[in-house]
């Protein structure tokens, strides 16, 4: 097929979001509208606020979560000229701003919250707008192997690159801070110091200084910056320079040096020489790609892109110098130069410009490889067209991967169309585009100042098997392991019939890591496993498990790290090593003989922190109690805990937790888990691990698993009898956007207000294990009742939908500690974000 043909099925709007008409104040695109994308998901844009009463603009910056679009944070900059730039950081967790009048804001989180954004430092160049914005680089550079995707290791798969940050602190620790480039040629850096403190200083690009309309900047490997600089005229050449940021007794030292330039290739073409007479976007490749660039130029009605790229080229000598001194080898002269590797023929005209971030190892001569991994996402840039498409073109050849037509701009049919639209008034159109971190989603936003998110098919809109669609998919999601990055985008594309696929895959390829690799990841894949599983109905139930195994790694976690040698000179292991190699050794089911072993003066706390302990002990044995009481309906449909019933792993865990806790109950019998038993004289604790050891013991080796027997099952039968079974507080259902998008229908949102759940696939299956509004809500980390309509202010997990108060209501250390395990990010990895109080 042609491309052409197969390029439109390759990407679809999945949902749009608009501003809601005011009668007195409007949300209005800003000119130019700038947005920025964060590993985290989160999609930071700006609009101006326009007051019809006092005729003047407020300079509004809003940061939204793309599985909460609706939830916009909406916040006055303060900035008294035109946003110019945002820029996240590497952490997606930090934010720049700047304008037209010179002024730097760095934007962070209030009390780590998504929803919540503060103006904590910034710096100045008065009067100069900022043309150009970046992060210095924090020497952190990893290449993705797409040609490797088959390999069992991650560490072919992802390597990392030798890179040095732009400027280390002492130890070789890379140094924070921004590089802004202005309209008259001045570059300004800030360096933040670790007590807080900037430092900046300002310094020209070059002697003879001149107007600077587009500027971009880069990094190189050997910790340089490279800055791009165009003064708008395609008749001027292309400007480069490299610029060395020290420190030089605690003032900050900026160096710079002219590169090679270039002249764009239509202006040297003789049959365009005068048709494109602007230069219009002016971009490197990637931020640490600083030999490869990418330029656009343009006229009122087109536009043509063009790919350069900056080589070593030896410098050919005379003969007559050649026979007095002859070059040998590696001695001949280089000089560095810059080649044309691609153009594109006459194009509508171009209104924005979105890089990939996927660093996918690909060099100038790579052209055949990048042809034969073609179906790959991430290596296509986004070209937005004044007629409402979008174009995905391969970054380096620039050929057509794939095909957006806007409502506006429905396939042209002849010449004669194409007129028709071009005179027919302004079209709506993309002013501002961000392609994601896996390059599968990208987000638009338009000349009315709508988001518009649209979907790129993995298979870039070629049919392929759905093996190879995995195949991209779990690619993907083992780089977002690797990173850290969120992977919402990547769920984009998972249907219900991929899950079960995906998870096991996934599992598959974790388990051929090395043990350290796994432990470092250990709770990223649970969650991912988690996030998969809520797509599809016949998986729902298992999410209640993955989080449950989440909140009891964190727990085993903590209460062991409590737990402190008697003598300072013990041998190598920790008290909690030692109670796991103990437990897992003494396979009695009796719990005071596995006590016996253990020292007990490492157990000894003080009284207050194990009373403050005493609702996540609860946790531990409601949840023992609750599976060993499923155990006998493990054959009817499948519901929450089903998965613990054959995992050797946690069981063990449950199994170890339990000791403790007989232990600190003979300190502190207030701290026990309370059950109410039908007998006064019961054991209930004793009877729980007797059960929970014969279980465990039938799962304990992945390998040689047996089924319980008759016994343990008629046992675990006659526990509703004995004990009253808990109702375990599962995780409220979800109230984003994901599940709302499978059926590939276009979904319209406004800023501002929540869509209803209507519609929401799994939620008949999941309606067991919620609870309706109107019920008591618990705090799912801190096990707390916040009682029916909560009056402390929470916040909930925008990715799980755990909820937990904002603020803590306890002081001792112990609790403190095993809250500092979710005040940046909830267990799952998710972002909070504050709830209205009205949250019921």
């Amino acid at each position: 097929p042609s491309p052409r043909g197969s390029a439109s099925a390759a990407m679809d709007l999945a949902y749009v979001c608009e501003w809601e008409k005011r009668p007195k104040s409007d949300h209005c695109p800003s000119i130019p509208l700038v947005c920025a994308w964060s590993c985290r998901n989160l999609i930071a844009f700006t609009t101006d606020l326009r007051n019809e009463e006092e005729k003047d603009l407020t300079h509004m910056v809003h940061i939204i979560d793309t599985e909460h679009p609706w939830d916009v944070y909406s916040v006055n900059s303060g900035h008294t000229e035109v946003i110019t730039c945002l820029e996240w950081d590497q952490s997606g967790s930090r934010l720049l701003s700047a304008d037209a009048d010179g002024h730097i804001k760095c934007w962070s989180m209030t009390d780590h919250l998504a929803n919540s954004w503060e103006n904590t430092v910034g710096s100045m160049v008065e009067g100069d707008p900022v043309v150009a914005l970046s992060w210095l680089h924090n020497g952190v550079k990893l290449a993705l192997h797409v040609e490797k995707s088959g390999a069992s290791n991650f560490g072919e798969k992802f390597s990392r690159v030798k890179f040095s940050p732009s400027l280390t602190l002492f130890g070789g620790k890379p140094m924070e801070g921004w590089i802004a480039v202005t309209i008259s040629g001045l570059v300004t850096v800030s360096l933040l110091k670790p007590n807080g403190q900037v430092l900046t200083s300002t310094e020209s690009l070059c002697r003879l200084r001149c107007r600077v309309a587009l500027a971009d900047v880069a990094f190189t490997g050997g910790g340089n910056i490279v800055v791009a600089t165009s003064d708008g005229s395609s008749t001027s050449p292309v400007q480069f320079y490299k610029v060395c940021v020290s420190v030089v007794n605690e003032k900050c030292k900026i160096d710079t040096e002219i590169l090679p330039s270039l002249f764009m290739r239509c202006t040297t073409d003789p049959a365009r020489k005068d048709k494109y007479p602007a230069i219009t976007h002016l971009k490197f490749l990637a931020r640490d790609m600083s030999e490869q660039v990418l330029l656009c130029a343009s006229n009122q009605n087109s536009s043509i892109v063009e790919c350069w790229s900056l080589r070593k080229e030896g410098l050919p000598v005379n003969n007559i110098f050649q026979q007095i001194s002859p070059v040998v080898g590696d001695k001949q002269p280089m000089i560095l130069k810059w080649r044309i590797l691609s153009a594109t023929n006459d194009l509508d005209r171009v209104s924005a410009v979105a890089l990939p971030k996927l660093p996918i190892s690909l060099t100038n001569t790579d052209l055949k490889v990048a042809n034969d991994t073609k179906f790959f996402p991430g290596l296509g840039l986004a070209l937005a067209f004044h007629d409402g498409s979008v174009h995905i073109v391969h970054r380096l050849s620039l050929q057509m991967m794939a095909v957006f037509y806007g409502s506006s701009s429905q396939r042209p049919v002849d010449e004669q169309t194409i007129k028709r639209q071009r005179t027919a008034g302004p079209l709506v159109h993309f002013k501002a585009m961000q392609l994601s971190w896996t390059s599968l989603a990208l987000a638009g936003i338009d000349s009315h100042g709508k988001l518009s998110m649209l979907r790129i098919s993995p298979s870039m809109g070629h049919v392929l098997d759905m093996n190879m669609s995995l195949r991209h998919l779990l690619f993907l999601l083992e780089y977002c392991m690797v990173t850290g990055y969120d992977w919402w985008d990547i769920l984009l594309h998972v249907q219900p019939n991929m899950v079960q696929n995906l998870v096991e895959k996934l599992h598959e390829e974790y388990m051929r890591q090395n043990a350290a690799l796994q432990q470092v990841l250990s709770t990223r894949i649970v969650a991912m496993k988690a996030s998969l599983c809520k797509l599809s109905s016949s998986t729902i139930a298992r999410v209640c498990d993955y989080h449950a195994k989440l909140f009891l790694i964190a727990i085993s976690c903590t209460l062991k790290s409590l737990l402190r040698p008697h003598f300072l000179n013990t041998p190598d292991k920790s008290p909690g090593d030692r109670l796991t190699e103990i437990c897992s050794k003494i396979t009695d089911i009796d719990i005071d003989k596995v006590m016996i072993n253990l020292k007990t003066e490492e157990f000894v706390l003080e009284m207050t922190t194990l009373q403050s302990l005493q609702q996540l002990i609860q946790w531990v044995g409601d949840f023992v109690l609750y599976l060993l009481a499923s155990l006998p309906n493990q054959g009817s449909p499948v519901r929450p805990g089903h998965s613990f019933l054959r995992d050797g792993a946690s069981l063990g865990m449950f199994r170890e937790l339990m000791v403790v806790i007989r232990i600190w109950g003979l300190l502190k019998p207030s701290c026990l888990p309370v059950y109410t038993a039908t007998s006064d004289t019961q054991d209930s604790m004793s009877l729980l691990f007797r059960l929970l050891t014969k279980l465990w013991l039938c799962c304990r080796e992945e390998n040689h698993m047996t089924e319980p027997d008759d016994t343990l099952i008629d046992e675990c039968c006659l526990l509703p009898s004995q004990l009253l079974i808990p109702n375990i507080d599962w995780l409220p259902i979800n109230d984003g956007i994901i599940s709302k998008l499978q059926n590939k229908q276009l979904v319209r949102l406004q800023f501002g207000k929540a869509p209803g759940l209507v519609g929401h696939t799994v939620s008949s299956q999941f309606d067991a294990f919620v609870r309706a509004p109107g019920q008591p809500k618990i705090d799912h980390l801190r096990r707390l009742h916040l009682g029916a309509y909560p009056t402390e202010e929470c916040k909930s997990c925008t990715r799980c939908g755990c909820v937990t108060m904002l603020k803590s209501p306890n002081k001792v250390t112990a609790v403190k500690q095993w809250e500092q395990r979710w005040i940046k990010n909830c267990l799952c990895g998710g972002l909070w974000r504050r709830m209205p109080l009205s949250y019921s």
